[in-house]
């Protein structure tokens, strides 16, 4: 739940921190005033796109920051990507979001203080709020968008059936590739099979070692630096072992302590740590004995070495960065070479392997095309309920699931039309006949602005409970209605209220009236510029503003006593 919005220096905006509360909290104000962009900024913490434009004028960068509380337990998507970037919510219950726009279009992102990437925020933001406006009545109207709104609501029996889908969708189309790539022109074979057959040889006759680069890079150092190398080992030695030196006062104080142990029993593990220390040191210094006595300057070597390594280095130039990744590289070449050889041989066992994995990946397909049709089913009788509650009484909905889970097909007709989706082999289409008589029809085609306003508060009635987000913000989805269909509207929004958050954006009174927390945005102007408030309404505030709502120009006694009918009717209602 988002629990505060900070925003600095962001479009009209001078500063503004801003609390919130669960239940509905509705924004309301004269136009122009900000609620927008207030909005705005909350899409922007969660990953929006960014603009120079919304940095306000003559400031270096726009601050927006969230604190949010998380609910337990948190969600897989949310741990896993939080266990990346090193948050752990068995230690921490809040998180913040911060997002900086410099004017130069520069974004800088942090969770909890640490610096992110914008994926990163987006992917977190996401999963955090839900905004719902005028992008999402567009989303309603695509055909292609159709199957998100019906996986969301299926989510639950879908989850497993599309994952164990889409690897095998992975294989499928990989497969599809190599095949694609072996079945090319001879002309084209022959000539990526010269290449290949160049490199690998190349390669295997340099006989590299793994690691061999860095054994000899070592080896190199070493002889170029032998005699300081000797010279400072050699003195470490020195500095040991010999007459009056380190190791023989070592033992002048092993025997004296001898003595003092026989006097006093509590220096018994100090002379025992002092004696082992001794023998330490005087293995050690015969390991520099033994060093400095192996050093010697060997030109012929040392130019056999640079010149091995510049060896390695062309080979590096092509096939890469390491010995290792060139070894890996000329094993790849080996596969592609003995798959060009025995290219007849490995057509045929590749069709024959993307044949089986189109028959596996078809299995799959239709067992979610099963579960799809369940869930049109289910999601078509809860819309119509949820229309009928929005005085849509007339109105019929349909979600069409069509595939081609009903037909026989062969597992070489299955690779030649490839029926397959990034998520499926269905087409989903959502329908509508908004009168009596009338046949079903695309969205698009039939539904006017407020139809669609209340089609998405529909199904965000019902899917509002699958998605996991506890903050949801609706952005002036009460567009083009009024009356009876405006309560409602502001009955169903206050149900989704119910264990979560609201934020709404509204210019009907009815909305305002069920607000649990009513925030008034204005603005004026200071030192010439304008500058936006948010302030929380008491409740002969609240009253005001409904007035001012009704009437939309004077508040009368008449359109208070409405206002206070209004709110009176809300409550009992809440109750």
């Amino acid at each position: 739940m988002l629990m505060e919005l900070s925003i600095r220096n962001f479009a009209i905006i001078d500063e503004l921190t801003v609390s919130f509360d669960e239940g509905l909290t509705v924004l309301t104000g004269e136009t122009g005033a900000g609620k927008s962009i207030i909005i705005d900024a909350i899409g922007l913490l969660i990953g929006g796109r960014g603009s120079v434009d919304f940095v306000r004028h003559g400031s270096k960068r726009a601050e927006i920051e969230g604190l949010f509380t998380i609910d337990q337990p948190v969600t897989e998507e949310l741990t896993n990507l939080f266990e990346d970037i090193g948050i752990n919510f068995d230690e921490e219950e809040t998180l913040v979001l911060k997002r900086e726009i410099t004017k130069q279009g520069k974004s800088v992102c942090r969770i909890n203080g640490k610096l992110i990437t914008l994926a990163i925020l987006r992917q977190a933001g996401q999963q955090l709020v839900d905004i719902h406006g005028q992008h999402e009545h567009q989303q309603l109207l695509q055909t292609d968008k159709h199957g998100m709104f019906l996986d969301r609501f299926a989510e639950e029996d879908l989850r497993d059936a599309l994952k164990e889908y889409k690897v095998l969708y992975k294989q499928f189309m990989k497969k599809r590739q190599q095949l694609k790539q072996l079945t090319e022109g001879e002309q084209q074979v022959a000539q990526r099979l010269d290449l290949i057959q160049y490199q690998y040889e190349e390669i295997e006759k340099a006989q590299l070692q793994p690691e061999e680069d860095i054994e000899l890079t070592d080896e190199r150092n070493k002889l170029n630096n032998s005699e300081g190398l000797y010279s400072t080992v050699h003195g470490a030695y020195d500095s040991l072992y010999g007459e009056g030196k380190g190791l023989e006062w070592v033992m002048a104080a092993m025997n004296q302590i001898e003595e003092a142990a026989e006097l006093d029993q509590n220096l018994l593990n100090l002379k025992e740590s002092i004696t082992n220390n001794y023998y330490m040191l005087e293995e050690a210094s015969f390991s520099l004995r033994d060093y400095y006595e192996s050093i010697e300057f060997d030109p012929e070597r040392l130019n056999t070495i640079e010149a091995r390594l510049s060896e390695i280095s062309q080979l590096k130039r092509k096939y890469g960065s390491s010995v290792t990744e060139i070894l890996e590289y000329a094993q790849g070449l080996e596969e592609e070479l003995d798959t060009l050889t025995n290219r007849e041989q490995r057509l045929g066992e590749w069709q024959k392997e993307l044949e089986s994995t189109a028959q596996d990946l078809f299995v799959e397909g239709a067992n979610i095309s099963k579960i799809r049709k369940k869930a049109a089913v289910e999601l078509k009788e809860a819309i119509q309920q949820q229309l009928k509650d929005l005085y849509m009484n007339d109105t019929v909905f349909e979600a069409f699931v069509n595939s081609t889970s009903n037909e026989q097909l062969h597992a070489e007709e299955l690779v030649s039309t490839h029926p397959f989706h990034a998520d499926g082999i269905d087409t989903i289409e959502f329908q509508v006949a908004t009168n009596k008589g009338e046949p079903l029809k695309s969205l698009a085609k039939v539904a006017s602005g407020g139809e669609i306003s209340r089609m998405i508060l529909a199904l965000k009635s019902i899917l509002a409970k699958h998605e996991g987000v506890t903050s949801l913000i609706f952005d002036e989805v009460d567009t083009g209605v009024s009356g009876r269909v405006a309560q409602s509207i502001a009955e169903k929004i206050h149900g989704i209220a119910q264990g979560s958050q609201v934020l709404c954006i509204t210019h009907l009174p009815q909305v305002a009236a069920m607000a649990d927390t009513h925030l008034f945005i204005s603005k004026k102007e200071k030192q010439g510029r304008t500058i936006t408030s948010v302030a929380p309404l008491k409740a002969e505030e609240q009253t005001e503003e409904v007035g001012r709502m009704i009437s939309g120009v004077e508040v009368t006694e008449l359109t208070r006593e409405h206002a206070r009918e209004l709110i009176g009717q809300a409550k009992a209602k809440k109750r």
